[in-house]
């Protein structure tokens, strides 16, 4: 079916090119890029909150971190990673909410894994170098592909159409032997009709944490058919990671005295030594294609087609000590008159998986009215299993024998219909209204050996509305009301969680924009039923543990501004003050259940700040100071003081100046980041577990509560130079 399907792209995206030429210009390029993303973008007077970058912006500080970190800086935005040094495995949170919560989509096409609903930049290495733009919707936003929004959506277009050729050539080294390479070219447009574009680049950085490496490759190529009215791209990107695991985390202890420690492949040799296996890796590859049709009938119509492949395969490999024989099916066997029934081992645990998509959307445009629908559907199979490849002893194996195995298998439908009216020249109303319908299967075993049937269907109905009035030239107002439903994600299922979680947004807007500042402020509350929380606990794999919290909501204030105090200086800050709880929380403490009342949320803290301060002494040459605060956290949901994150405030040096009109090139850019300026040690992320203890003293039970630790990376540094022919 692969071949099939990649032959249908290739074959639409050659027929297109023969059609009929026409002229074109900078202004229709424009326009059919637009209509790429109608389905799930925003105006920006539309009564949805969100903030845009673009790639002039991304361009600054892109020297391979990774695309979480690109939007540090923005409103009620968090990030983390595991490394230290936002290299590698990255994350994000958006309201509290993390990043299986963050609803992701490439050219309108979901990115979100379809079992686990998390969304892995790391597979995707330097894909920041590919981005034409980004909208991140805060809240339920618009009607979107792919699984529910529950704190934001992330849209991402990819590079548009170059009318000119050019080629790229860009480096950057920094600190943990990091250094990032790529080349860029594009042959412009070729007789007004068909632009050729690619990328190559790779990543590796030592990460900051011990043995945190990252060896990263990825690419990304496109061709394009352009006329008057139709722009056609075929699109083929992906990449393959391979990272020394760094989810373990340490504890308190270990924090204060050996923060970079990283407990990942330690064991204990024959000898009694301690020693550290050096490939206990992550290893996965994706690849993507797509295939997008804009099509612009006249001035009111136009329409958008995207068929979309994707393939994503890999392990993680682990050194175990004195495993089960039973746990991998292997027999006893006798040597020496003694049976042996464990052995040390290594083993991986695969992913494999195939993700078809198709995407249909009809647009029209007035002066008054403006309206979109479309249809998606989805299929996803994901194949599961274990291997071990080497053992001590291994009675009765045969090579490539699996000890687990299970499939998912995912089908979505969409459809979709919103619309914006403009009343008059002050008033205008929005209406989206979206079904969605789910349906997941799975057969086989876990990775804990435990049967895992199941065949859920799912049917939403999200509606969303708003309204913006503008009060005069400066001044505008808006209010937004969306509902959001989302299905459980696979660890759910095997948690025995079955019920979807329903999300209310209101939103309420004032945007303020005169010559010299404008200004975004908006108040949101976010009321959940069943929402899946965090419990701050992890499994053996890293992936955090969700349960069920009936009753929660958030509420809060965020403001974003940007003030240019002179043609050289411009401020531009922003917070986000929530207060986000969860109602009449219950926690089985001591072997009994305990009402806690309204308790914190995990990961979500009630202050999110940040600033960007930039100063061009010269219009070629910025120098920028971004800082961000993250107030106090609880890992938990029960307002444990162990489970506490401290507040940080760090500080980034962003240097930027560009050579023009140099002999034999048309640019360079250079770049320079200083990361943690200041040097402050501090941890962005963590876990909390608990458990009973019922051996300390008879007919008793007590509660023991544990967390582990993230440290970040202290003061860091990475410089980059960009030639341009």
């Amino acid at each position: 079916m692969k071949r099939i399907f990649l032959s249908i792209l290739f074959l639409a995206a050659t027929t297109c090119t023969l059609a009929q030429e026409k002229t074109t210009d900078s202004t229709k390029v424009e326009a059919l890029e637009e209509v790429l993303i109608k389905s799930v973008r925003v105006d920006a007077d539309s009564p949805i909150t969100h903030s845009n970058l673009d790639k002039e912006e991304l361009e600054k500080r892109n020297l391979g971190q990774d695309i979480p970190y690109m939007l540090s800086y923005l409103p009620s935005v968090v990030t983390t990673s595991d490394a230290g040094a936002g290299i590698g495995y990255t994350y994000i949170r958006v309201r509290g909410s993390d990043a299986s919560r963050v609803n992701v989509t490439l050219n309108g096409i979901p990115f979100n894994d379809a079992e686990s609903q998390g969304t892995f930049f790391v597979n995707l290495p330097d894909f920041t170098s590919s981005v034409q733009n980004l909208q991140l919707q805060r809240g339920v936003g618009t009607s979107t592909n792919g699984s529910g929004a529950f704190g934001a959506s992330l849209n991402i277009l990819t590079d548009g159409v170059s009318e000119t050729a050019y080629g790229e050539i860009s480096n950057a080294v920094g600190s943990y032997n990091t250094r990032k390479h790529n080349v860029k070219f594009s042959t412009g447009l070729l007789n007004n009709r068909i632009e050729i574009a690619g990328r190559l680049s790779t990543i590796q950085s030592d990460g900051y944490i011990d043995r945190a490496s990252s060896d990263l490759k990825s690419y990304f190529l496109h061709a394009a058919y352009l006329d008057r009215n139709t722009l056609i791209k075929a699109l083929a990107f992906g990449g393959r990671e391979e990272t020394y695991q760094a989810y373990f985390g340490i504890d308190a202890e270990t924090l204060a005295n050996d923060r970079t420690f990283n407990p990942a492949g330690m064991y204990t040799d024959e000898d009694g030594n301690v020693k550290f296996y050096d490939n206990e890796v992550d290893n996965y590859a994706q690849d993507h294609y797509q295939l997008l049709w804009n099509q612009r009938y006249n001035n009111k119509w136009s329409s958008n087609v995207s068929l979309n492949y994707t393939y994503g395969r890999g392990y993680f490999e682990q050194y175990k000590e004195d495993e089960d024989f039973e746990t991998y099916n292997f027999d006893p066997i006798e040597i020496g008159g003694e049976t042996i029934n464990t052995t040390d081992l290594i083993r991986r645990r695969w992913l494999d998986n195939d993700f078809y998509a198709v995407n249909a959307n009809v647009n029209y445009k007035d002066n008054d009215v403006e309206v979109s629908s479309g249809a998606f559907f989805s299929t996803y199979s994901g194949d599961h299993f274990g291997e071990v490849i080497w053992a001590q002893f291994a009675g009765g194996s045969e090579i490539r024998d699996r000890y687990y195995f299970g499939v998912g298998d995912k089908n979505e439908f969409t459809v979709f219909t919103k619309a914006t009216w403009r009343i008059d020249d002050q008033w205008s109303v929005f209406g989206d209204l979206q079904g969605r319908f789910i349906s997941y299967e799975t057969s086989g075993t876990t990775s804990d050996l435990i049967t895992l049937n199941v065949d859920q269907s799912y049917s939403f109905f999200n509606p969303k509305a708003g309204a913006s009035f503008q009060l005069n030239e400066k001044n505008q107002f808006y209010a937004s009301y969306g509902r959001a439903n989302r299905e459980p994600r696979r660890s759910d299922f095997e948690q025995g969680i079955f019920t979807a979680e329903k999300l209310d947004d209101i939103e309420l807007g004032w945007r303020y924009a005169s010559e010299a500042t404008n200004i975004s402020t908006n108040l949101f509350y976010m009321d959940y039923t069943d929402q899946l929380v965090l419990t701050g606990a992890i499994d053996d794999v890293g992936a955090p543990i969700r349960e069920t919290s009936g009753e929660s909501y958030r509420i809060g204030l965020e403001v974003d501004a940007e003030i240019r105090l002179s043609q050289s200086f411009t401020v531009r800050p922003n917070i986000a003050l929530s207060s986000n709880k969860n109602v009449d929380f219950v926690f089985q403490r001591d072997g009994e259940l305990v009402n806690l009342g309204n308790t914190n949320i995990s990961y979500s803290p009630e202050i999110v700040a940040g600033n960007i301060v930039e100063y061009r002494p010269i219009p070629n040459l910025q120098f920028a100071l971004l800082s961000k605060y993250v107030g106090e956290q609880f890992m938990g949901n029960i307002d444990s003081e162990v489970s506490k994150l401290d507040s940080y405030f760090i500080n980034d040096l962003n240097i930027v100046y560009e050579l023009r009109e140099v002999p034999f090139v048309d640019s360079i850019l250079l770049n320079g980041l200083v990361n943690n300026l200041f040097n402050v040690e501090y941890v962005s992320n963590g876990y909390f577990f608990t458990f009973d203890d019922d051996f300390s003293e008879p007919g008793t039970i007590t509660t023991i509560e544990g967390a582990g630790f993230y440290p970040q990376a202290t003061i860091n540094f990475l410089v980059g130079a960009t030639v341009r022919f």
